[in-house]
């Protein structure tokens, strides 16, 4: 049997494994990824589709340039594309990210366990509604004018399950939604649109419940 030819280079996974540990570093240092909770990811090929994500059951905020796994479009690890010294165990949850990446043509996606996030899916099942602020524009909306949801499914520990709930809900122009009892998958062009659109989706569910 003929081993496959890597897709990812040496260089492609040092500058993802950069890219992801900063984010998570970031990220766990607001409180959003709590012991080992969330898991980020990086497009680094689209033809065929590779994705770095952080490695499971790693602190978030001490992550190496290393801790990643290279999974495909399915959201499996691809031996041929992994660094080395041992292997790594991907988040179970790669194969979902793998999944808005397809659907969206983002180039990262960002899953963080927002204390807000669980609780405004909490109050607000059907979806959370916001209108007339500013920070709206940060996500790509109008600041006024309209209404945006951000959707919220509940949560299933099967992932193809629960990426078919999150295909069913996604809202076009909104990146995010909001998994019941668990928190929230947001994602943007690239890591840096990704982040904003992680943290003002979080001061916009900091608002609505402040708000009532």
């Amino acid at each position: 049997m003929t081993t496959p030819a890597p897709v990812v280079t040496a260089a492609d996974r040092a500058a993802a494994g950069t890219v992801l540990a900063r984010e998570a570093a970031r990220f766990a240092g607001f409180g959003w990824m709590r012991g080992t909770s969330g898991n980020l990811s990086v497009v680094v090929s689209r033809e065929p589709l590779r994705l770095a994500v952080t490695a499971s059951g790693l602190d978030k905020g001490e992550l190496d340039p290393d801790d990643l796994v290279v999974v495909d479009g399915s959201g499996t690890p691809v031996p041929a594309d992994q660094g080395p010294g041992a292997p790594r165990k991907p988040s179970a949850e790669a194969g979902l990210h793998a999944r808005v990446v397809a659907l969206t043509g983002a180039g990262a996606v960002f899953h963080v366990h927002t204390l807000h996030a669980v609780q405004a899916a909490r109050y607000w099942p059907k979806g959370v509604e916001l209108s007339d602020l500013e920070m709206l524009k940060g996500i790509g909306r109008s600041a006024h004018g309209e209404t945006v949801v951000i959707p919220v499914i509940e949560n299933s520990q099967d992932m193809g399950e629960l990426g078919d709930r999150l295909e069913a809900a996604m809202v076009p122009g909104v990146p995010a939604v909001l998994v019941a009892s668990h928190g929230m998958y947001v994602w943007g062009e690239d890591p840096m649109q990704a982040r904003h659109h992680t943290e003002i989706v979080q001061w916009l569910l900091e608002f609505r419940l402040t708000e009532g």
